[in-house]
């Protein structure tokens, strides 16, 4: 089967089930304007679509306010401090990491939130995106007291709230291949992970209730990369039973 075909047959079976299969998009790593971020941006702008903007607090400038007043559908949430590497040898990555005092880094992530807040304003909302998508256990129960509403890191989400006080949406659909390439794994290996998220929310082997979260890296996107981006956007955008949420909408931010 073509493989944009099988989305749209996943996309019918919510129709039919009268379900709305909801989405979101997360793209990763902003500090600064680039021309990556700008075509991002603007890909997201043209189709109407949702943003959430994970920014790295200690590398953030400026400057990428200018870039974000074009469009007012980009919502910032706080990428870690400064996506340093504090992981033992032979773990994976991880800046927020178990072995770290979990005061420490709230402290941290207090500063980090406030320069979000001095350059992105009203845009930044309270919600933390670990770098690497790992986080401490211990560090958990303490971001609400923090003032964080939100959590998302990457995969089928265990419960909706790790903590009281806390939603947790994940993202689970990540085009690059990390482990190889560094690049567009393809059409067909994309599309495998957003129907099959869709499939497991539909039938209810996955939380049906969490949104499928669509993973971007603008500074390693290529062109291949974005043309699957404009292709999934228009025949989302035509599909009676997609719908991609605002971020503010899937933390439940909005009153």
């Amino acid at each position: 089967m073509e493989p944009w075909s099988a989305l749209t047959d996943e996309l019918d079976a919510w129709s039919v089930a009268g379900k709305t299969a909801t989405m979101w998009w997360r793209d990763d790593d902003a500090t600064c304007p680039t021309p990556a971020l700008a075509r991002l941006l603007d890909t997201a702008a043209t189709h109407g679509v949702p943003l959430c903007l994970a920014a790295i607090p200690n590398l953030v400038r400026e400057e990428l306010l200018t870039l974000l007043e074009r469009d007012v559908n980009v919502a910032v949430a706080v990428h870690g401090v400064s996506h340093k590497n504090f992981a033992a040898a032979g773990e994976k990555k991880c800046e927020l990491a178990e072995a770290r005092s979990p005061h420490a880094m709230a402290d941290e992530l207090v500063e980090g939130r406030e320069k979000l807040v001095a350059v992105a304003g009203r845009r930044t909302i309270p919600v933390l995106v670990p770098p690497w998508n790992r986080v401490s256990r211990a560090l958990v129960p303490l971001l609400p007291g923090l003032g964080f509403q939100g959590l998302s890191t990457y995969g089928d989400r265990r419960a909706g709230a790790p903590t009281p006080g806390l939603r947790q949406v994940n993202c689970h659909i990540d085009p690059i291949d990390w482990r190889g390439s560094r690049d567009f794994i393809g059409v067909t290996g994309v599309l495998e992970q957003l129907i099959g998220h869709l499939a497991r929310r539909r039938l209810g082997n996955a939380d049906p209730a969490e949104p499928t979260g669509l993973l971007t890296h603008h500074a390693v996107w290529s062109d291949a990369a974005f043309a699957f981006l404009q292709e999934l956007l228009v025949r989302t955008g035509r599909h009676p039973a997609a719908r991609w949420l605002p971020p503010q909408v899937a933390f439940g931010l909005e009153p």
